[in-house]
């Protein structure tokens, strides 16, 4: 990625209203989204999501077996006064995960013993696979997939397997291009059923694979499940504002860009790291080019990241299970959030 990463030249600080507010906000907007999940599933309505009619059936079975989810990631426009606005739901395979939990803890105790700091995911983490592996056989392997070619998804990837360890799991790792296909399940390498799968790796990238075919006969349990390729997707916020309307941490959303008349974010319906998003104001127009867009686009009223110093944060809240359980905050010099942003840690008096 090159530059810096972790950065501690700076840091926010936030007071213990404030984080109460974001803890409150995170945990009502994760419930208006499994309300929306249920609409969409109920009305059919996967077309609108890009959904491959082949796994239109996977998601709403996955939906009403409600399958477990690990966790997610709320990225969030926020100046510290006013509403907080959701930006997106990163619900499927979101990252920063290990200095959210870990690095910025680590951060906290070596330079402000006497501060806090809104985070509980470690603990909740290895609480989370805890209950996961109550309802799993008990002789089930916990198998974590990621791309080969991802340093960054490996370290989350083994931050989670670590994670699992101390929740009693038999956890192992390989890629994705390392699980097969025997003919009547997926196998590792050593040819051992995998028979429970997390994997780093988006739902939509998993159905082109050579493998993909195979997903709907669920020979294997997947996390997170397949009925988070709803809150992954960027028409989530239009059914969001469509069921919440005037919701005062939402944005308006909608498929059709005429229903704004001034400023405006254009999102592909499955991106990452900002790619492709357009951000329409009404001096300028800023671009991110990328390679998303194929399966069309949201519209999304303007919540303008606050600036400091040339610096514009999101704030990643994160949700495991259903509880909220830490922030952490990336900065960029753009006020689209790229794949070079810098991680900054926080604190609260």
């Amino acid at each position: 990625m090159g530059g810096t990463y972790w950065d501690e030249t700076a840091c926010y600080a936030f007071s213990a209203d404030q984080i109460d507010r974001l803890e409150a906000v995170s945990a009502e907007l994760h419930q208006l989204c499994l309300a929306a999940a249920d609409h969409v599933v109920r009305e059919r309505r996967f077309a609108e999501f890009a959904i491959p009619e082949p796994l239109q059936g996977l998601v709403a079975e996955s939906w009403r077996l409600r399958e477990a989810t690990l966790y997610g990631r709320f990225d969030l426009s926020w100046d510290g006064a006013g509403e907080p606005k959701l930006l997106e739901y990163n619900a499927d395979t979101p990252t920063a995960l290990l200095e959210a939990s870990v690095v910025q803890w680590h951060w906290l105790e070596d330079t402000r013993p006497d501060a806090d700091q809104f985070n509980s995911l470690h603990e909740k983490l290895i609480e989370r696979w805890q209950a996961i592996r109550g309802a799993a056989p008990e002789s089930a392997t916990l198998h974590f997939a990621c791309a080969k070619d991802s340093d960054e998804d490996l370290g989350n990837v083994e931050y989670l397997r670590d994670c699992a360890l101390q929740a009693d799991w038999d956890a192992k790792q390989l890629f994705i291009d390392e699980l097969g296909w025997d003919g009547r399940r997926f196998v590792d390498l050593e040819q051992q059923p995998v028979q429970v799968l997390f994997k780093l790796y988006p739902w939509e990238w998993l159905a082109r694979e050579p493998f993909g075919a195979h997903l709907p006969a669920r020979s294997a349990r997947l996390i997170e499940p397949a009925w988070k390729m709803l809150l992954s997707n960027k028409a989530l916020l239009v059914v969001l504002w469509e069921l919440n309307y005037g919701h005062p941490n939402l944005l308006p959303a909608y498929f059709d860009e005429r229903r704004f008349a001034g400023e405006y974010a254009r999102k592909p319906l499955l991106a990452r790291e900002g790619a492709n998003v357009t951000l329409q104001r009404r001096l300028d127009r800023v671009h991110q080019p990328g390679d998303y867009g194929e399966e069309g686009f949201v519209y999304q009223g303007l919540a303008p990241l606050p600036q400091f110093d040339g610096r514009y944060p999101v704030i990643g809240s994160w949700i495991v299970g259903d509880a909220a359980a830490g922030i952490g905050i990336r900065e960029d010099d753009s006020p689209i959030t790229k794949n070079s942003s810098r991680f900054v840690p926080h604190y609260f008096a």
